[in-house]
């Protein structure tokens, strides 16, 4: 493979992850790398960054992506001996024993490239897994870790730091990082490995996480929805300075044709100058209606999130929560709130809005009719948040055509992937044919739908 080819793998494996990158940036990463020295890889690294990565959030996928098109060492790069001359691999009790003395004196120092050398070490003595059959990878992480159980050296770090100097806890937080950046290395080095058996695009595929942005809702792990959270403000700025840019631009009405000929005659009948009729300024009122049961509940309480963070955009903002039974919290949606404390609220409403526990979208529509019709009106827009799982039960599809005839516009987001609508209990297609559905599943799709919705 020439370094073209793995300039190119590298660039879709950086998309394919969610980091978007042009063809323009592409040519200038190019033309940033080709100044660079390549004997130095971080700062290949350091270039390629400069000219690909947008966001903080976006770096973590970089780096993994980048190690495994662009790897630290080629092939097995086993050693015996702790001065690095190669020879057979070894795993025994002496060992093992042997390397943990190594592991600790580094992790005790801080010492970076020691930490990098025994990580790569490590995988190489304790990570083989011999005699997997095929399409199995044959290095392992795990395995390494649980032999060489660095978690138990914690203790004797902390208390070489404190002698040093540190507190308690700052020794502590100074263990957990050091041992945490042991741990990173090993997961590295056992992907460079499977990458050089099964290919960087295939490691890339299956062990790198998509990018914050474009991670679906209903699969995120906890770190995932922690960053997600830590996102929707920086979002919500991002698209509140969007629309406005975009408001100046079109601040001029539609073309008012009798002014503008009128003022051509004093340039011989050509309209040099045109003329507007000023623009009207609306601002909708906006509607929420969501499903907080199960997984759907982390799609819908981001969407509130987004929503109230923006809410200077709408004129006014009212937002229900619902399982079975309907809940209005729109009090605890204020502008400028800690987004961890709305969600234990939000989470704690969720109890409110569910008496038989099971989400029943009859039931629930039927509710909100009866006891919020007054939420509705003429110039009110309408966001219904869920999966349109009902549990086989009546779906109410009067009802909602009822609503969504009363108000200007009516939406209705789902965070499943369309191929799953109409699958098992799924209600999706028929609350379609009454309400235009558009598939929502992570911050990128969220962030792109209430952009065109405002």
């Amino acid at each position: 493979m020439t370094l073209l080819d793995t300039h190119i793998g590298f660039l879709e494996a950086l998309r394919a992850a969610g980091v978007p990158v042009s063809l323009a940036e592409g040519l200038d990463a190019i033309e940033a790398v080709a100044v660079l020295s390549w004997d130095d890889r971080e700062t290949v690294r350091t270039g390629y960054a400069a000219t690909m990565v947008k966001r903080v959030g976006q770096r973590a996928a970089f780096d993994a992506i980048f190690d495994l098109y662009f790897p630290r060492l080629v092939g097995d790069s086993s050693t015996d001996e702790p001065d690095g001359v190669a020879g057979p691999v070894r795993d025994g009790p002496e060992e093992l024993e042997r390397m943990r003395d190594r592991l600790l004196s580094a992790l005790e120092s801080g010492d970076e490239s020691a930490l990098q050398d025994l990580a790569t070490e490590a995988v190489g003595r304790f990570g083989a897994m011999r005699g997997r059959g095929p399409g199995l990878s044959s290095w392992s992480a795990y395995t390494t870790l649980q032999r060489v159980s660095p978690g138990d050296l914690v203790q004797r770090v902390v208390d070489a730091l404190v002698r040093g100097g540190l507190t308690e806890q700052e020794a502590e937080r100074g263990a957990g990082r050091r041992l945490g950046r042991f741990t990173g290395l090993v997961e590295g080095d056992a992907r460079r490995r499977i990458a050089a058996e099964k290919g960087a695009r295939h490691m890339a595929e299956v062990a790198v996480r998509p990018t914050v942005e474009t991670i679906d809702f209903t699969s995120a792990r906890r770190s995932e929805l922690d960053a997600m959270r830590r996102e929707i403000l920086p979002l919500a700025r991002r698209l509140a300075t969007r629309l406005t840019k975009e408001r100046h631009a079109r601040r001029r009405g539609p073309l008012d044709f009798r002014r503008t000929v009128r003022a051509s005659i004093s340039t011989g009948g050509v309209p040099v100058t045109t003329h507007h009729r000023p623009r009207r300024p609306h601002r909708a009122e906006l509607v929420v209606l969501c499903d907080v049961s199960g997984s759907v509940a982390n799609f819908a309480q981001f969407t509130l999130l987004l929503v109230f963070a923006l809410q200077e955009q709408f004129s006014k903002v009212r937002a229900f929560t619902f399982v079975d039974q309907v809940h209005e919290v729109t009090g605890q949606l204020r502008p400028g709130a800690d987004p961890g404390r709305v969600l234990a609220d939000l989470a704690a409403s969720t109890a409110q809005a569910a008496r038989w526990g099971r989400t029943d979208y009859g039931r629930a529509l039927a509710l909100f009719a009866e006891e919020h019709s007054d939420a509705l009106g003429p110039k009110t827009s309408l966001l219904i948040l869920g999966d349109a799982r009902s549990n086989y039960s009546d779906l109410a599809e009067p009802v909602l055509r009822e609503l969504a005839g009363s108000v200007r516009h009516a939406w209705w987001l789902n965070p499943e992937h369309a191929r799953h609508w109409g699958t098992g209990d799924s209600a999706a297609p028929t609350y379609a044919e009454i309400v235009p559905m558009v598939e929502c599943r992570n911050l990128t799709q969220l962030a792109a739908f209430v952009h065109d919705l405002v």
